[in-house]
């Protein structure tokens, strides 16, 4: 079984480099690398071995490359990476061996989990996103958790037969983020499954809190908003309405306090109890990191702030998604 990694980028950055090392030192060995930046760049170093393939796609969006990258590879398997993220050396080998246990297997997926190396404020981020109560049921997507089936998963580190995705007419969306949602729909709508398996894991970079990672947050509400109205099948789920319900609360809870003393009681209560539970989460996360108390008193109150500023914002920007008629990027042509 051959497998095509497919790396969409804008540029070269220092990331990328990092990226196609630790690919060039995979234990699997028959594989192609496929790089679609907006422009070309030169081909030396490690990016002159013959197995790396540098196309240049100009200024679109992810999927659209991807997409491109999917048409000229010659892999049995696609396999999804990120340029800011890294596999561990078995990667494909675990994967390969997935696809071959089952033919009804269309794509096989992994955990990416935060870079032991990142700062301070991106190993926050990290700790934020796998911290239950904001993942809660998606948690897996970051902490290796036990081999499982699943519905949606990010193109971060996510492989596919060829056949299937050449069936399914590919990502065949701008959409993102967002593609790998629209993505895995039509390989469930197949009927084929997906596997979640901890072994095929990449180490992924984080935005640094706070703006890089509230954009981050802003952007994936947006788009799950919109997806829970026009592709209800895997988006309109309980967990996904959740942060929505809360600002909701915040807001609403305290101008009824205000009117309504007997609310008052009720609602500084509940975010007693709020605060509270976000406070013994973080210190179960933050103390567990291997770094002298000083940083861990640093990572529980960034965590902390973190995960509240989280909820808030994913809470706003999916009911903008919910309301809006459609994502900016639908509006340009590929």
């Amino acid at each position: 079984m051959t497998v095509s990694i497919i790396i969409a980028v804008k540029d070269y950055r220092e990331n990328l480099r990092e990226c196609v090392s630790k690919c060039l030192a995979l234990s699997f060995k028959d594989y192609e690398i496929i790089i679609l930046p907006d422009i070309s760049f030169s081909k030396e170093g490690i990016f002159s071995y013959p197995n790396i393939k540098i196309i240049p796609t100009g200024p679109v969006t992810p999927p659209y490359k991807r997409d491109l990258g999917g048409k000229q590879a010659n892999g049995e398997i696609l396999a999804f990476l990120d340029d800011d993220a890294y596999p561990v050396k078995d990667w494909l080998a675990e994967a390969v061996n997935i696809f071959e246990s089952d033919e009804n297997i269309a794509c096989v997926c992994g955990p990416a989990v935060t870079p032991p190396q990142d700062s301070l404020s991106q190993k926050a981020s990290g700790l934020v996103y796998s911290s239950r109560l904001v993942s809660g049921n998606h948690r897996f997507r970051y902490v290796p958790e036990g081999r499982k089936e699943v519905f949606d998963f990010p193109s971060c580190n996510l492989l596919i037969r060829k056949e299937v995705f050449d069936d399914i007419g590919g990502f065949d969306k701008p959409f993102w983020p967002g593609e790998d949602t629209f993505l895995c729909l039509k390989v469930l709508e197949t009927g084929k499954k997906m596997i979640y398996d901890p072994k095929v894991l990449v180490y992924h970079h984080r935005r640094t809190l706070f703006e890089k990672h509230l954009i981050q947050i802003k952007n994936y509400a947006y788009h799950r908003g919109y997806f829970a109205k026009k592709y209800p099948k895997t988006s309109f789920r309980p967990e996904y309405f959740l942060p929505s319900l809360f600002s909701a609360g915040v807001l609403g809870g305290g101008v009824l306090g205000v009117f309504f003393p007997a609310f008052k009681m009720l609602y500084l209560t509940v975010i007693g109890f709020y605060l509270g539970s976000v406070g013994i989460n973080t210190a179960l996360l933050a103390f567990k990191e291997k770094h002298g108390i000083i940083n861990k008193i640093r990572l529980f109150f960034l965590v902390s702030a973190g995960i509240i500023m989280t909820h808030l914002t994913y809470g706003v920007y999916f009911i903008r998604g919910l309301l809006a008629d459609k994502m900016p990027e639908e509006a340009v042509c590929k």
